[in-house]
């Protein structure tokens, strides 16, 4: 395996005659979410524009990431829903899993989405579209095969693939990530996955309901970026499903044995397949970053709130690129943080406070802001927790999907942070996403009138939980409203 953002093996640009030469305004290396977004932004508002990529349009999300992963849970939900009607009167029924037809529908799914992040689309806007490998080759200048670009500025939003550690004995067994399990055709019979992040758990789930035994080897604590309380009801679902989740155990080494085995310093763990979902590594290598001066590290680009580099004026980095939090959507935020700065020329500074996060179980798991440790750390006693708990959510029980919490992080009357284990909580968590973005107050969302009965009233019932004390427990609101009462006609 190689980094998908360095040139093949034994390739290096000073071997490659230039051809051609282009001068432009914006040149973006990387054709992910955030590439793309800045190259469609550049590109309808005028801004010649060239976009680089080496390898598939639509980079992870669309071809390993977020869309297949979610069209594979998507089958996992229809085959789990045949075994547990029985509340609701229906009669379970054994699922029959076609695991390769799964995997058929995953395809379809990507193929539906791909011609909205093809090279041919592009090219309809106005983008120049170069299908090779980029590296710097001067602060001004890239080269991509035989191609020179010198551009005003740059745009790195390469993205990140998945870390492979270096465990003992892992380069001699086979392994997947989430580059390859996609592409896997027969169901596992034993899955076992290094790693309790979001990838690890979400494809665990998927897999069990599919069919397969499933264990998860976690170093730390499973779900360990979440909120404890809210991860513990999805790792209890998954243990109720099936799924073993071991936690607080380093895995030591991998060998050959009986199929894939694991071993931690108190367990060996034998399964058919092995999937390592450990992190992310950001794809900086090879870009030939030191040449353009461009400050880097492990992390991505050393980029400031601007999104540009500190070392290099002309370079901006997007993404997993910039180093910060790797989530899809943040690098669609960047995007136009970085259209309105290297396009419009306008000051534009990128924040995280309000960016939401999602692990897609089921419950799903949901955060935005800061969680209640974080909180806590941070405002002390000026911090008020509110909770609204799903089982007092009419529309939850009408679904028998009454497992689950919210939990708002509230500093003298606005929101800085909310916490979600539920029902669509990958949803519902937009809410309070837009309240933080917004300065909004509690105020707003206990005055919002919704439909009943929705599961999204719980956010109603976290406002109603937060301002009750205040009105109903309050000595002073009591005596005002009995000389109101007493004065009324």
């Amino acid at each position: 395996m190689f980094d998908k953002t360095d040139p093949a093996p034994g390739t290096d640009t000073a071997d490659i005659p230039v051809t051609r030469r282009i001068e432009t305004d914006i040149c973006i290396v990387g054709a992910g979410s955030g590439g793309l977004s800045v190259a469609a932004g550049a590109a309808q508002m005028g801004a010649r524009t060239v976009l680089i990529e080496s390898h598939k349009m639509g980079g992870d999300c669309l071809n390993y990431g977020c869309v297949p992963s979610k069209a594979l849970i998507a089958s996992a939900k229809q085959a789990h829903a045949m075994g547990t009607g029985r509340p609701f009167g229906v009669t379970p029924a054994e699922a029959r899993v076609d695991y390769a037809a799964a995997k058929d529908h995953v395809a379809e799914v990507i193929a539906g989405i791909a011609p909205h992040d093809s090279q041919e689309r592009f090219e309809s806007l106005g983008v120049e579209v170069i299908r090779d490998y980029a590296r710097f080759i001067s602060r001004q200048e890239v080269q991509a095969g035989g191609t020179v670009v010198r551009a005003r500025r740059f745009v790195i939003a390469t993205g990140s693939g998945p870390l492979v550690p270096p465990i003992p004995g892992l380069d001699a067994v086979p392994y997947l990530t989430n580059e390859t399990i996609f592409d896997l055709r027969e169901r596992p019979g034993h899955l076992v996955v290094i790693g309790g992040g979001n990838i690890g758990i979400e494809m665990a789930q998927a897999h069990a309901r599919l069919g397969s035994k499933v264990t998860v080897i976690e170093g730390a604590r499973a779900l360990g970026k979440d909120d404890p309380e809210l991860a513990a009801l999805v790792l209890d679902r998954l243990r109720a499903e099936g799924v073993e989740i071991v936690e607080g155990e380093q895995v030591e080494r991998v060998t050959a044995e009986g199929g894939v085995t694991v071993h931690t310093g108190n367990r060996s763990v034998t399964g058919s397949h092995l999937l390592v979902a450990v992190g992310r590594k950001v794809k900086v290598d090879g870009l030939g970053l030191d040449k353009a001066g461009v400050a880097h590290d492990r992390k991505g680009v050393k980029v400031g709130a601007d999104l540009r580099s500190k070392t290099n004026r002309r370079v901006y980095a997007v993404g997993d690129a910039a180093g910060g939090l790797q989530f899809t959507h943040l690098a669609g935020y960047h995007a136009g943080i970085v259209v309105r700065s290297a396009v419009l020329g306008l000051p534009a500074k990128a924040r995280t406070d309000h960016i939401p996060w999602a692990t897609y179980t089921d419950p799903e798991l949901a955060q935005v802001g800061l969680t209640e440790a974080e909180a806590r750390k941070r405002h002390g006693a000026r911090l008020t927790v509110v909770r609204a708990a799903y089982a007092e959510n009419d529309r939850a029980r009408a679904e028998g999907r009454t497992d689950g919490l919210l939990k708002v992080m509230v500093v003298r009357g606005r929101p800085v942070g909310a916490s979600m284990a539920g029902p669509m909580a990958g949803e519902l968590i937009g809410t309070w996403a837009m309240a933080i973005a917004n300065g909004m107050k509690m105020q707003a969302i206990s005055g919002t009138v919704l439909p009943y009965p929705t599961m999204g009233e719980i956010h109603k019932r976290a406002a109603g939980a937060y301002f009750g004390p205040k009105l109903f427990e309050s000595d002073l609101v009591k005596r005002v409203v009995r000389l109101v009462q007493r004065w009324l006609p």
